[in-house]
């Protein structure tokens, strides 16, 4: 099944422990695109300007990513982004943002995208979100929404509307604690699934990510690195890999949301070991596949037959 993603494209500058890089290639819809690709068709409706390079856009194309929805804005310029990372890599301090060609932007979805099995809307004005939803002309099988502080402070009403239609949000676990005023995660997520979504994806960042649905609930590690390059985008590798692989399956069970939740995983640690989309843009099934059993053997122990706990009998 195909996924449409609405999202932003953007060149990044970013700083980390270990270099800086310049007008690197990024922006949410990107990072989803490459990994979702890898399980499922994939198409993007964004908005770049006439700056942007025709070898990124070809790279995309190479993924056998659909970027006809892709407007180029004749003598405007491409989204950018500056940011900087602390020696922990654990939040992105943003040193500057220029919206350019985006600050204008309003998706018109096509024909062909109105029709998409599975809708993933990256972090953008809740608004946008709403407007992108209601172009369509069937509900999909699974609605996807991300979201940030910003929307949380500023568009709280808005960013409401959107999580009542959203089969599933995803959201880091300050955002959620932000957005609920709740401190437990266990009952933020709760909170969440009485307003709408039936499933609720909290990304834990170096410490992986859980799953919450009404009456299950499943957590899995990040996959141990020794080498964090750049951990920009990897929020939006994770929902690619999450809903490429639902899409794949064409099975939104809580089986496959829980296997899901280890592709995610698994294509997340690739984003992080390059800077921009680079490692994800050289990644092969292969690699996928290795690491995929890795993760696996790395949280697994046998709980058959009559192995019971040794409790013994105390006063």
């Amino acid at each position: 099944m195909s996924i449409l993603v609405v999202g932003v494209i953007a060149y990044d500058t970013v700083k980390t422990p270990v270099e800086i890089r310049h007008e690197v290639l990024g922006g949410p819809a990107v990072y989803f695109s490459l990994a979702a690709s890898h399980f499922s068709p994939v198409s993007v409706t964004a908005v770049v300007g006439s700056d942007f390079r025709e070898n990124d856009l070809q790279m995309l194309r190479d993924h056998e990513v659909d970027v006809t929805g892709v407007r180029r804005v004749q003598g405007g310029k491409t989204f950018r982004w500056v940011a900087e990372y602390g020696e922990r890599f654990d939040e992105a301090h943003t040193l500057d943002t220029q919206l350019n060609v985006f600050a204008d932007f309003k998706p018109s979805l096509l024909a062909d995208a109105r029709r998409s099995p599975f809708l993933f809307l990256a972090n953008l004005d809740p608004d946008l979100q709403w407007d992108v939803f209601n172009q369509l002309d069937q509900r999909p099988m699974l609605v996807a929404t991300d979201t940030m502080n910003l929307w949380i402070n500023d568009k709280n009403d808005s960013l409401q509307k959107v999580i009542k239609i959203s089969d599933t949000l995803l959201i880091n676990e300050a955002e959620i604690k932000q957005l609920t005023g709740e401190m437990n995660v266990v009952r933020a997520a709760q909170q969440l699934l009485d307003q709408g979504p039936s499933m609720i994806v909290v990304k834990r960042g170096q410490y992986g990510s859980m799953f919450f649905t009404n009456g299950e609930v499943f957590a899995a590690p990040a996959y141990p690195l020794e080498t964090v390059v750049d951990p920009t985008g990897a929020g939006d590798t994770f929902a690619g890999g999450f809903l490429g692989y639902l899409a794949g399956c064409n099975d939104i069970s809580i089986d496959s949301c829980r296997r899901a939740l280890i592709v995610g995983t698994v294509m997340a640690s690739f984003a992080v070991e390059s800077f921009g989309p680079e490692r994800l843009s050289l990644l092969t099934g292969a690699e996928i596949e290795e690491r995929y059993a890795q993760l696996w053997r790395l949280t697994y122990f046998d709980q058959s037959g009559d192995r019971k706990l040794p409790l013994r009998s105390v006063a």
